[in-house]
């Protein structure tokens, strides 16, 4: 895990300390570098996928622990989507990037993806947290996995004091159909640090 960490770091780095570099160059250039680490084995994808299926079901067991209403939300959804991420703050530009998986309901069909956030700042710190997408929509679901996400460097997203019913309390509207919610150490986030982050199929 360290050795792969190693050329995001690089490239997080190198894209800081270059002149005029903006947001989108910074996450282009740190999804390169998970791209372009040593292709694992077989075995190796295998049993990572499975370390991903347990952290979804460890992510959900604790937004239905924090947010009972979301229990709903998500088994009425169309599909939706978790990632677990970990922080590396760098010393000119902090990165955090991420596993996750895509379930479609209907067929429980299973897409595994990635993510990948840059961020600013000076100092060293390590931030984990879930990042809970549901989709009420199959249209929302499939844009999401054909097409990826991503949100802009000054996106500010706050979660709603109270959802549909009760469902979707906790949770952010971040486009039609599309409800995210943000698991931190501390519980379910208010605002939503997903500022420069992109979303994509593996």
């Amino acid at each position: 895990m360290k050795n792969s960490l190693f050329p995001i770091a690089t490239a997080l780095c190198l894209a800081a300390t270059t002149p005029f570099v903006h947001a989108a160059g910074l996450l282009e250039r740190a999804e390169q570098a998970i791209e372009s680490t040593v292709s694992p084995s077989a075995a190796d994808v295998a049993k990572e996928r499975e370390q991903v299926r347990k952290e979804v079901r460890d992510s959900l067991a604790r937004l239905y622990q924090i947010a009972p209403g979301a229990r709903k939300a998500v088994e009425q959804a169309a599909g939706y989507a978790v990632f677990s991420t970990f922080g590396v703050k760098l010393l000119v530009a902090g990165g955090t990037s991420g596993k996750g998986l895509a379930v479609e309901q209907r067929n429980r069909r299973e897409t595994f993806m990635r993510m990948v956030q840059v961020q600013g700042g000076l100092g060293f710190g390590i931030s984990q947290n879930r990042l809970i997408f549901v989709f009420t929509t199959p249209e929302a679901l499939r844009n999401f996995i054909d097409q990826g996400w991503e949100f802009g460097a000054q996106t500010n997203v706050s979660a709603m004091a109270q959802g549909q019913g009760g469902m979707f309390t906790g949770a952010a509207a971040i486009s039609p159909g599309v409800y995210l919610y943000q698991i931190t150490e501390n519980g379910l986030s208010a605002t939503l640090t997903v500022a420069g982050t992109k979303f994509f199929k593996e």
